[in-house]
Formats: C-alpha cells, sequence, structure tokens
C-alpha cells in the first residue's frame, strides 16, 4: 500500500523548500522529494555559483584597472581557476547543506531521496538511483517544482564533440584558451564577461543582429559597447550548422554560407532552457504541457487537476529564483493566511548580472509603444550620478516610463553601478501602486545611486 501524506513537495529549489517547512508548521504530514542536490538550480549551478565567479572576476578587473584610482599592483594579474572554483563549492556546499538540515530538521516533514514520477493524480512513485522503486506515495496535495535544465540543440557532430552548459562550465579547474558561446541572451553574457575577465579569448555567436533581444535596444547596445571593451569577440546574424572535433578538446564551429568557422578549445551552449518534465509521468496524472513542456498554471498556480499545483520555472511564470519564491509565498498566502494573491498580477523584475548590471522592471519602452497609451519617458545618463563618477564607473543610463494620464509607473530600468539595488526603489512603488510623485518628491540619501532617481523623474517628458 502506498505510504499516505497531507502533502507531497517535488523539488527542494527555491519555492519547493520553504512550502515544504510551511506546509509541516501548518499540521499537514508532507514529503519532500528530491532527486539530485538540495536547493535546485540556483543554489547548485544557477545563481550562487555564477555570482560567485562574477564576484572573482570583478576583482581580477578591478585590480588590472587600478592605475586610474591611484593605485599600483606590481606584476601582472592572473587567475588561478582551480580557486575560484573552490570558493564556490565550499559556498555552494553551505548552501546546499543548509537547505537539506532544515529540511529534515522541519517539523512534519519527510524527506524522500529519488525521483519522482506520478502513477496517478495523487500517487507517486520514486525509484533510487539504479531505478528500483523505493516509495510508493499519495497524497491529497501534490506540488511540482522541479525547474528546468540548458537546451542543447542537435547539430550534426554533437555527439562527436565535448560540449558545456552553465552546469557543467562551473566543473572547469582549467582556463578555457578560448570560449565560444552560442547564445546572446542573460546566460551567455555573463559566462562571456567572467571568462573574458579571467583571461579567456571569447567568442559570443549571436543567432539576431544584437545581444539582449529582448530588451530595448539602446540599453542591450550599451551592454554590447561594455563587453566589446573588454574584448570579448561577437558573430552576429550566426549560428552553429555542423560541429567537429580538432586535436585534443578543440572544436571547429560550422556557421554555414560563406561565413568563416570557428575553432575554440571549449564550446558553451547558452540558448535556453527546457522544463524538467519529460519524465515525471504527467500523463498519468491528467496533466498536460505547453509547446514548451511547461505545465499550465492559473494565477493561484493551480494546474488542470485539483489538488495539483505547480510552481517554479516549470509552471512558465517566470524563469528566476525571486519568481519561484513568490510562488511559495503566493500559495502559502491562499493555503493558510486566507489570502487571494495571484501570480497574474505581480510585476516582473530582473537583473542580468554582466557588470555593471542590467536591472528592469514593468514594461519596455518598446511595449509602452506598443501599447498605443499616452506615456511620458525619462532618460539620465549615469555620468550624472555622483555615486558613479566617484567609484570611476559611468558606464549606463536610467530610464523611467510613465501612464501620462493616471501618473502610475509603467516600467523603468537601470544599467549601471549597482543598479540591481536602486532598481528596488521602483518595484517598491509600483508594488505599492503609489503615482509617480511619491518617489519624486522623496528625499533619498547622498551619494548613492537611487538618489538620481527623483531627479531623472523630474525630466518626464511625452514620449513621441
Amino acid at each position: 500500500m502506498p505510504q499516505h501524506f497531507d502533502a507531497v513537495v517535488i523539488g527542494t529549489g527555491q519555492g519547493g523548500s520553504p512550502l515544504a517547512v510551511r506546509l509541516g508548521a501548518n499540521g499537514r504530514r508532507t514529503a519532500v522529494i528530491e532527486r539530485a542536490e538540495f536547493g535546485g538550480t540556483c543554489v547548485n549551478v544557477g545563481c550562487t555559483p555564477t555570482k560567485s565567479y562574477v564576484a572573482s572576476a570583478r576583482v581580477a578587473h578591478v585590480a588590472r584597472n587600478t592605475d586610474a584610482y591611484g593605485v599600483h599592483v606590481a606584476g601582472p594579474v592572473t587567475v588561478d581557476l582551480a580557486q575560484v572554483k573552490a570558493r564556490k563549492d565550499q559556498i555552494i556546499g553551505q548552501s546546499r547543506s543548509g537547505v537539506e538540515k532544515w529540511l529534515r530538521g522541519a517539523p512534519n516533514v519527510t524527506v524522500i531521496k529519488g525521483h519522482a514520477r506520478f502513477t496517478g493524480p495523487h500517487t507517486l512513485s520514486v525509484s533510487g538511483p539504479e531505478g528500483q522503486i523505493v516509495e510508493d506515495l499519495e497524497a491529497n496535495e501534490i506540488f511540482i517544482n522541479t525547474g528546468t535544465r540548458a537546451v542543447v540543440p542537435p547539430l550534426e557532430g554533437i555527439e562527436r564533440i565535448r560540449y558545456y552548459t552553465n552546469s557543467s562550465l562551473l566543473d572547469l579547474t582549467e582556463l578555457p584558451e578560448h570560449l565560444a558561446i552560442v547564445g546572446g541572451s542573460y546566460i551567455a553574457l555573463e559566462f562571456a564577461q567572467i571568462f573574458r575577465r579571467f583571461g579567456s579569448r571569447v567568442t559570443v555567436i549571436v543567432r539576431g543582429e544584437r545581444v539582449l533581444a529582448r530588451e530595448d535596444a539602446d540599453f542591450a547596445l550599451a551592454v554590447q559597447k561594455v563587453l566589446a571593451r573588454e574584448g570579448i569577440e561577437f558573430r552576429f546574424g550566426s549560428q552553429p550548422h555542423r560541429v567537429e572535433p580538432l586535436d585534443g578538446e578543440r572544436v571547429r564551429i560550422d556557421l554555414g554560407g560563406a561565413q568563416p568557422a570557428i575553432e575554440a578549445s571549449h564550446l558553451l551552449f547558452a540558448i535556453g532552457r527546457k522544463p524538467n518534465t519529460d519524465d515525471l509521468g504527467l500523463t498519468a496524472a491528467g496533466l498536460e504541457t505547453d509547446m514548451q513542456g511547461m505545465i499550465p498554471v492559473d494565477g493561484a498556480l493551480r494546474t488542470s487537476v485539483p489538488g495539483v499545483w505547480a510552481i517554479g520555472d516549470v509552471n512558465g511564470r517566470g524563469a528566476f529564483t525571486h519568481t519561484s519564491y513568490d510562488d511559495y509565498q503566493i500559495v502559502a498566502a491562499n493555503l493558510f493566511d486566507g489570502g487571494t494573491r495571484s501570480a497574474d498580477t505581480r510585476i516582473m523584475a530582473y537583473g542580468v548580472f554582466v557588470d555593471p548590471p542590467l536591472a528592469r522592471v514593468g514594461l519596455s519602452e518598446a511595449e509602452v509603444r506598443e501599447s498605443g497609451r499616452a506615456a511620458l519617458i525619462a532618460t539620465m545618463p549615469m555620468t550624472r550620478v555622483g555615486r558613479a563618477r566617484e567609484r570611476g564607473e559611468t558606464d549606463g543610463f536610467m530610464k523611467a516610463l510613465v501612464d501620462a494620464e493616471t501618473k502610475q509607473i509603467l516600467g523603468a530600468a537601470i544599467l549601471g553601478i549597482e543598479g540591481d539595488e536602486a532598481i528596488h526603489t521602483f518595484i517598491d512603488i509600483m508594488t505599492a501602486g503609489a503615482p509617480y510623485p511619491t518617489l519624486q518628491y522623496a528625499m533619498h540619501i547622498h551619494p548613492t545611486i537611487s538618489e538620481l532617481v527623483p531627479t531623472l523623474l523630474d525630466g518626464l517628458k511625452p514620449l513621441k
């Protein structure tokens, strides 16, 4: 007979772990199932490790550019990737073990290691590493938090070469001599700058004519300019057609047509991610997926099967750690606090963690124009920000868009030093539903990046 639980959580990512603890704390007998490492993508192969690499890369970059500050470093600056990796592994280990300890110590929570598959709408089997069934479970409530993984294209010759994804690239202990990256979005650009600052030659292969195709062109081109200035090479209007091995681990990347091929020591694919739904037995549960493999949900994150929810990257409502955690908060508020929260009303915000970072909330300028509404716009270069000038980091600019009639902020973006923190001035005001003068008339601390946000809003003009 299957073991009965009140609730089962599949996956220990940023939504699943706190939800399991909250379920247990509210008296539900809860099982949480993890097939790999505790903490999900963010802790193990996403935010935590990559941002530790960003930190190391920034130290190397600053060390190479100290003369402008009157500080002189003798000798060349070099990067020991094995040591960088060891630091990253220590940080990951602390986070991973913290999540596991938290779950195993939570009241009414049972941790089960293995791969979960549905055998019915509210029944699951859990298999071990050898495929043997270790548990059969049934539960009134099931929460899917299985996340996503990197997409690898089915190129001719792919089975004959060694290639990397965002996960496997983090296992390297020696710097690539020449890293070729396929992709022009967030993950691709973060890794490009990291490894260029580490000392590798980096070539980015972009299918379109510019990076960050989802962003306004002015921001995308500004990011591209910064990266090119650091020595990153771009090949636009290109995509691999065929790959073949060369001597050692080197690879030849054929771009098709008359474009010259690229020969690189390492090849990274950063072209997107796909949900981990193909081996969950969803059909047995009566669950369907969309064309991308995502599990459709309503605003409360409920699936089409009563008593089954999907949270985190797997539901297509946001591919970020903070959206996954917000999914948890939505579900918990509705289950336990009498709430009526919905993902339909949350305001999307995110950051691209190149240096300087690009942070955005709400609508872009292109989206506002497409909406046809009367709007106001303001922009300001970071050269006007005292904090940026004092730090010698004046790349980038700010932009804000406002509804001309309601005075509600429609969207904002900051490319610049500490822009990923300053953007929260907009996020909080927009979440509160306050009109832009509330922020415009606020007194901010000097000298900071955020203090120029009211000045930015002073410059609002009609969007033409």
